[in-house]
């Protein structure tokens, strides 16, 4: 059972796996950033106060939260199909994992902006720099730590996302579980499969945890 065939198709779901995490979490991050930045800009005591937008910001986030990973899966699939042309496969799980991941990402860099100190930016507001400077010198760079902290997070949620796709021919590692573990109940795959996300997990926290204290300048 455990050939070069095993082997190589544990290797590609590795592959596949990690290209559908870091995929999601990048084009995640570029509509939860923004939004997490305009929750904090456009909140009641943020630096450009809209309580409009910052109430259809935060209900969109708090809905899209709501819906379990694999009903917003479905949900979305004729929006899949629209950008991607299929419905099932590795890159059309990345539109999914992206709508289902950004408003995470947008409430963790809320968070992470909130804990900056509100002096830093006010001095930074006396000098005269503009709302684009506090946000990008000022908020973005003061809370780098926080936010590479969240990022791993983020990146170890989107994998457990991305294995949960396997039910539906999302491909990866999960896909492999469901079909060899699961259907033909080979147990030692499924183990197998299981001690390589595990793996995976440990591999991204270990590098968000060593680059989040690197740039961690507090205290020194």
């Amino acid at each position: 059972m455990w050939n070069s065939a095993t082997i190589m198709m544990l290797a590609e779901g590795v592959f596949v796996t990690l290209y559908m995490t870091l995929v999601s979490t990048f084009a995640a991050y570029l509509l939860g950033l923004p939004m997490g930045v305009a929750l904090v800009v456009t909140a009641k005591d943020g630096l450009r106060p809209n309580k409009i937008i910052h109430k259809i910001l935060d209900t969109i986030v708090n809905i899209v939260r709501s819906i379990p990973f694999l009903i917003l899966l479905i949900l979305v699939i004729p929006l899949t199909r629209v950008i991607v042309g299929q419905s099932y496969g590795p890159t059309a799980t990345i539109v999914p994992l992206t709508l289902a991941a950004a408003p995470f990402i947008a409430r963790m860099v809320e968070s992470s902006l909130l804990e900056v100190d509100y002096g830093v930016i006010e001095a930074a507001q006396s000098m005269g720099a503009s709302l684009w400077t506090i946000i990008w010198k000022v908020m973005l760079a003061e809370s780098r730590t926080s936010l590479i902290v969240g990022a791993t997070i983020a990146l170890s949620t989107i994998l457990g996302y991305s294995a949960m796709a396997g039910a539906v021919g999302g491909g990866g590692l999960g896909d492999i579980a469901i079909r060899y573990g699961y259907y033909r109940y080979q147990t030692d795959i499924m183990i197998v499969t299981v001690i390589l996300l595990v793996l995976l997990v440990q591999i991204l926290q270990l590098i968000g945890t060593g680059l989040s204290k690197k740039l961690d300048r507090r205290g020194k």
